[in-house]
């Protein structure tokens, strides 16, 4: 699936359609979010987006159309905000730390992300498939390179990808999106630097 914004039809849209298409998104995160997919509805998704019914259709072709939409926007953003939180990092143990703090502020942010992933196993499978997918594809190239460049240890790029992951998903649903916290308390966030040093074999830089 592309991450060309384009209308329904397939044509690039204005920037105003963008505007529109971007708020009926918002519409979609919070009405799956708060509903479901099966309770959700294109008219609560358009009455809480403050555009017609008809409009809708000028961007998605259905309800199963925007939330497949939903969950390939909410990658790319939380993807965006690890990337840009770990970029600031000098060695990969301060990278990974800086990435899922990043990851951390997004969930206190949008908490919907937890939900609407979930609904995903169920309503479309392939989407789910999709949201892992793009998350691994940089992240075990970094981790890669960073073994082959010796500044971790030697070993499964892609298995410690998917286990930092999910220790990262898991944390933030335990410390954030249960206790309603808007971000993780700083001792849970310095222990579980502690652990992804561990985890990396780091051989520079301190926890």
């Amino acid at each position: 699936m592309s991450d060309t914004v384009t209308s329904a039809d397939g044509r690039p849209l204005s920037k105003r359609g963008e505007r529109t298409r971007r708020r009926l998104l918002e519409a979609a995160e919070a009405v799956f979010a708060e509903l479901g997919y099966h309770d959700a509805s294109i008219v609560k998704i358009t009455e809480a987006a403050g555009v017609g019914q008809g409009t809708f259709y000028l961007y998605f072709a259905s309800k199963k159309d925007v939330f497949d939409e939903l969950v390939v926007d909410l990658n790319h953003r939380v993807r965006q905000a690890m990337t840009e939180a770990a970029s600031q990092g000098t060695t990969r143990a301060e990278m990974e730390r800086l990435g899922f703090a990043g990851y951390f502020r997004f969930v206190a942010e949008h908490p919907a992300l937890y939900r609407i992933i979930r609904q995903a196993e169920f309503v479309s499978p392939e989407m789910l498939h999709l949201h892992y997918e793009r998350l691994t594809s940089g992240y075990v190239a970094g981790l890669r390179q960073a073994m082959e460049a010796g500044e971790i240890a030697d070993g499964d790029p892609e298995l410690l990808a998917w286990a930092l992951m999910g220790i990262g998903e898991l944390v933030g649903m335990r410390w954030i999106l249960w206790n309603g916290r808007t971000e993780l308390p700083a001792d849970v966030l310095e222990e579980l630097g502690r652990i992804i040093t561990r985890a990396l074999g780091s051989r520079t830089g301190s926890p």
